[in-house]
């Protein structure tokens, strides 16, 4: 509402003023003639097919989802064609500008992405759509979508793996005789933000296709492109799966330096190692897709868990070998007790926890009745050498011509595992890393 003063007769008169808003929109409607025609039917309907441009510009790449396989994007799509029923006359060639209301009296492409899961066009604060319309009829259609799209991917190198994601735009209603979907400006249509990243992948390239498709109902259709490939990062993979297993490994060999007669140590260090190598399989398999198929990090963590398993099965065989050889040493002692008097040079047999008073007493075993010839075991091997001169004084031959080799109280096959264990592994993250990497 509007105030003005009458001079004349000095009384106040409320005028309403013009509305401009009015005004515009008759000017609009009679420019575009939007009631003039029937926009249900497409541009030269009847006519050869209408080419519809389609240029996108990626804002970002909100995220990967290895277990849904799928991604989410948000992204700028622009559609560019000529309806002449919406051209206008103009000296001055300037575009007009409308928001989204006037969409929905005119026809617009009725694109739509395939195999995507979940979409919409943002709305606030109002709906993100704009639309530019040229005088001689060429028009700008606009939006800003975050659509979540499927993504096959293939996990046999992961962690170690590469990911090509597509999305595919396509009309929905009207075949390539009716609308022909292209790239407006060939590779140059996809533009992305040069902010765009991911924690996990590494964005190597963005690039545009498009191909026809068949459906036996209802016939072709063409399809854009908009494809990228991402590349996983490693780091992380190392420090959480890789560096624990390998860690595991080398613990579980700790135990072949561990004195054999130790069982509670050497048991409960393997028992330790095989369930922590468990625990990291079941933690990297539950953020993974079920696949039917092995994975790269499967094969390492695997490989690792049989490593583990198979130290604690040397520890076994070790303890079983070492009692049967304390079985054979038994029943020896039992079928010889005592050879004395014998003059020449003797050996014993002592696993270090014996006297020298034991020994005295014990100078008359010989190391053939004592020990079989097959006991491979390493204890305390004390030579009594006596001469015939000097056989009376034990004491004191004992202390002159008694040499003592003390070894450490090692089984054979904890020193072959030493090297055998440590070496196989090496050799096998060789192949590995050379193979996947």
């Amino acid at each position: 509402m509007g105030l003005s003063r009458d001079c004349e007769t000095g009384h106040h008169i409320y005028k309403k003023n013009h509305d401009v808003t009015k005004t515009r929109k008759g000017k609009t409607d009679q420019l575009l003639r939007v009631d003039d025609h029937d926009f249900t039917m497409r541009p030269a309907f009847g006519g050869p097919a209408i080419p519809v441009g389609v240029d996108v510009q990626v804002e970002s790449l909100d995220s990967i989802s290895e277990v849904d396989m799928d991604f989410t994007m948000t992204l700028y799509l622009r559609h560019y064609w000529k309806d002449e029923r919406l051209s206008f006359p103009s000296t001055t060639n300037n575009s007009m500008t409308f928001d989204g209301r006037l969409v929905k009296k005119i026809w617009v492409p009725d694109v739509f992405f395939v195999h995507s899961k979940r979409s919409f066009i943002h709305d606030t604060t109002t709906d993100n759509i704009m639309l530019r319309v040229f005088p001689d009829g060429h028009v700008l259609y606009s939006m800003r979508i975050t659509v979540t799209a499927m993504c096959n991917m293939d996990f046999s190198h992961f962690p170690l793996d590469s990911q090509t994601c597509s999305l595919e735009l396509e009309s929905y209603a009207y075949t390539d005789e009716d609308l022909m979907l292209y790239w407006k400006n060939g590779n140059e249509s996809l533009k992305t933000d040069e902010k765009i990243s991911l924690s996990q992948f590494l964005i190597q390239k963005f690039h545009t296709t498009s191909r026809l498709a068949f459906y036996s109902s209802t016939g072709w259709y063409n399809r854009l492109y908009i494809s990228f490939t991402l590349r996983r990062h490693i780091f992380f993979f190392l420090l959480q799966t890789y560096f624990p297993a390998t860690l595991m490994v080398m613990l579980s060999w700790v135990s072949f330096w561990i004195d054999r007669r130790a069982v509670p140590a050497r048991v409960s260090l393997g028992i330790t190692t095989v369930l922590t190598m468990s625990t990291i399989i079941t933690g990297v398999n539950a953020s993974m897709p079920r696949v039917s198929y092995i994975k790269a990090v499967d094969i390492y963590l695997w490989v690792s868990f049989v490593f583990v398993f198979l130290s604690v099965l040397e520890y076994a065989a070790v303890n079983y070998l070492t009692t049967v050889q304390e079985r054979k040493e038994r029943k020896l002692r039992e079928k010889f007790p005592c050879t004395c008097g014998i003059p020449h040079s003797k050996t014993m047999m002592l696993d270090g926890n014996y006297s020298e008073s034991d020994a005295n007493s014990l100078a008359g075993y010989t190391r053939s009745q004592m020990v079989p010839e097959e006991e491979k075991q390493e204890k305390m091997v004390v030579h009594l050498a006596m001469s015939n001169a000097s056989n009376s004084p034990r004491k004191r031959g004992l202390k002159g011509h008694m040499g003592l080799r003390i070894i450490q109280n090692t089984h054979a096959i904890d020193k072959y595992s030493r090297l055998i264990f440590p070496g196989t592994y090496i050799f096998f993250n060789l192949i590995y890393w050379s193979v996947f990497s």
